[in-house]
């Protein structure tokens, strides 16, 4: 709990991500930072369970949505963000480097001549030091790419920043950097950026993979990270940082929603629009990725 504003947190165990709600503490204005939808890959189906367990505590705590925050345009679950704003209001951003983003996979799926990759579909495209003011609480945006181009940090009051996928707890280490754009180089540049936050910050990670003998945890600091991040730390070069991730990222396996998870997230957390049978489809490019 901070004096000025409450975070609460919000695991998906399937994905494994946390979505976190901040609360101005005067005003009971709050923002909502990478809510999930849940999709069952096997059917096809999506459900709102773990979306509406956000809006109920947001409702019993009697908040008002003014912003729904995504940290970038997630390749492991689909964006809730459009569900959460028909409900309760509020405007959906992003990082403004999500057109990069879009243009690159409107090409690897094909998508239809009206989507248009200029981040239209979003109320808002946040630059590097732009500043939002919800209630008492300043958020800053941090342009931190190396995961994706378009990945933001934002930082509260300058006490708590929300990473996204840029950096996970300590014993875990850092994002991959092997999707379209990403870049091991940049990401490494990134989390200096980061680094230059003071020490005492409060760091909420996207996700969470524990390690063996612990549970699920969201939160560290800067100087926990410096001190003892195993791929990024005081010690680590950044060329010693760049060979690790690459000779890791070779190893790893896709994730498991990146392909419906893409398509739904460059909209904003919207579907494409029905066929003429009233059907919604997202596709799968064979043999491509």
């Amino acid at each position: 709990m901070n004096s000025t504003f409450s975070v609460h947190e919000f695991l998906d165990d399937d994905s494994e991500t946390f979505t976190y709600v901040v609360a101005d503490n005067a005003t009971s204005y709050a923002v909502i930072i990478d809510p999930v939808l849940d999709f069952d890959y096997k059917s096809g189906r999506t459900d709102t369970r773990s979306a509406k367990r956000v809006l109920h505590w947001i409702e019993r705590q009697n908040l008002t949505v003014k912003w729904i925050l995504e940290t970038h345009a997630h390749a492991d679950h689909l964006s809730a963000a459009s569900f959460i704003c028909d409900k309760v209001g509020g405007k959906i951003g992003i990082g403004e480097h999500i057109t990069e983003v879009q243009d690159t996979f409107k090409s690897i799926f094909n998508l239809e001549a009206s989507f248009l990759p200029n981040g239209s579909q979003f109320d808002r495209l946040f630059k590097h030091g732009d500043r939002l003011q919800v209630g008492d609480m300043t958020i800053r945006i941090m342009h931190t790419p190396g995961h994706t181009p378009a990945d933001l940090a934002y930082i509260i009051n300058e006490q708590a920043a929300f990473v996204g996928d840029t950096i996970f707890m300590p014993d875990v280490g850092t994002a991959r950097c092997d999707f379209p754009g990403g870049d091991a180089n940049t990401l490494y540049d990134s989390i200096q950026t980061l680094f230059s936050l003071p020490d005492s910050t409060d760091i909420y990670v996207c996700h969470d993979y524990p390690t063996e003998g612990r549970d699920h945890q969201f939160k560290t600091q800067i100087n926990q990270q410096k001190q003892h991040n195993i791929h990024v730390n005081d010690t680590m070069s950044k060329a010693d940082f760049v060979a690790l991730r690459q000779k890791r990222d070779a190893t790893l396996a896709m994730p498991r929603l990146i392909l419906p998870s893409i398509q739904v997230n460059i909209r904003a957390g919207k579907m494409p629009d029905a066929e003429d049978n009233g059907t919604v489809y997202l596709k799968i490019p064979i043999n491509l990725l």
